[in-house]
């Protein structure tokens, strides 16, 4: 299934969130920072990655249930979706 911008709203702005969280983290790293503050914003990062991921796996659940209901052959099997998300887990 590929990618389409109304599925991926806001999971893009989730990871690009997550981009910046993350060059905070290398920056902390590289600087000698307080390592719990750099931690705490790993696990951040961390979260925010996950998340993007749900949010794609729902999105391609409701564009493939939407086909389904239009009469459509939809690009991925409840199966493969499952498989996606159970991978995020």
């Amino acid at each position: 299934m590929k990618l389409r911008p109304e599925m991926t709203g806001e999971a893009l702005t989730r990871l690009k969130r997550a981009r910046g969280q993350l060059n905070a983290v290398i920056e902390m790293m590289e600087n000698g920072e307080d390592c719990r503050a750099a931690l705490t914003q790993l696990a951040a990062v961390s979260k925010a990655i996950d998340r993007a991921g749900f949010k794609i796996i729902a999105s391609g659940m409701r564009y493939c249930d939407a086909a389904r209901q239009a009469g459509e052959e939809p690009e991925m099997t409840e199966e493969e979706l499952e498989k996606l998300f159970l991978s995020l887990a």
